[in-house]
């Protein structure tokens, strides 16, 4: 099975509360799944928002059967489904007329370390702070870093804001590959850099990953959850620099046992 089927199979086995918070640009589910303790305080964990890095994805169900032991957390497995079997599955994955502006914007038919969604968007670049300011951004449809033709044109990154601003999460934390570093920075004000900074340090205590500095970036969610909602928000980039894009299953049991524990922790922290 491909990474879609396996997590909508996982979705439609889970007992717990769940949803589908949105449908991608050709039309797939986003799920998100609850796990923890109801009426806890509550974050928000997203995976696979680039379409190489669709094995964040199964580092979202073993953190849903890991369980929160205090807390809540909803997990959203794959917030890019189109572009991840693009990258899984090429062009034949494309079901729409996007085939032949895909296939030239990519130069070819090896989409392997495609970034983007289905319109050749960077979803995290498409979140409204600092939209089109970052130094890799570019303005015209692309693999990486296409800003979009304004904040949240894509039906994912719509999703997940609309979700988000129902949620209002205590906190979110978004994984991504690669590099082993925590990014947790944006913008914000004193007092707030040091509350943030608190539980960065205990997210790099639990995977052993130091804190970076993401500079000239924007447009991410985790920009947008620090810039308009004011609570800290993560980026994880998981996965050694050694491992190659896209990284795949060799690269999953060191992903995991790294990370395992993050949600866990925050619940019992926030």
């Amino acid at each position: 099975m491909n990474v879609y089927e396996e997590v909508s199979a996982f979705y439609a086995g889970y007992r717990g509360e769940k949803r589908v918070i949105g449908k991608s640009r050709e039309g797939r589910s986003i799920y998100a799944l609850f796990t923890g303790e109801r009426g806890a305080r509550t974050g928000i964990a997203v995976y696979a928002v680039h379409a190489r890095e669709w094995i964040t994805a199964y580092l979202a169900m073993q953190h849903v059967r890991r369980g929160l032991p205090r807390g809540g957390a909803w997990v959203v497995p794959l917030v890019n489904p189109d572009g991840a079997l693009l990258v899984q599955e090429g062009i034949g994955s494309i079901a729409s007329g996007l085939r032949g502006g895909l296939l030239y914007i990519n130069g070819g038919t090896d989409f392997s370390l495609w970034k983007a969604n289905a319109r050749a968007v960077d979803l995290n670049v498409n979140f409204d702070a600092g939209w089109g300011t970052g130094k890799l951004n570019v303005r015209t449809p692309a693999p990486a870093n296409y800003i979009g033709s304004a904040p949240f044109s894509e039906p994912e990154t719509a999703a997940l804001r609309d979700f988000t601003l129902a949620v209002r999460p205590a906190y979110t934390v978004s994984w991504h590959t690669k590099g082993e570093v925590i990014y947790w920075r944006y913008r914000q004000g004193a007092l707030r850099a040091i509350r943030d900074k608190k539980y960065a340090k205990l997210l790099s205590r639990t995977t052993g990953y130091p804190l970076g500095e993401a500079a000239g970036s924007a447009g991410g969610y985790k920009d947008w959850c620090v810039e308009k909602l004011h609570i800290p928000a993560f980026t994880v980039e998981a996965g050694r620099e050694s491992f190659s894009h896209p990284l795949g299953f060799s690269a999953l049991a060191d992903i995991v046992t790294k990370n395992l524990d993050v949600l866990a922790k925050f619940g019992q922290a926030f």
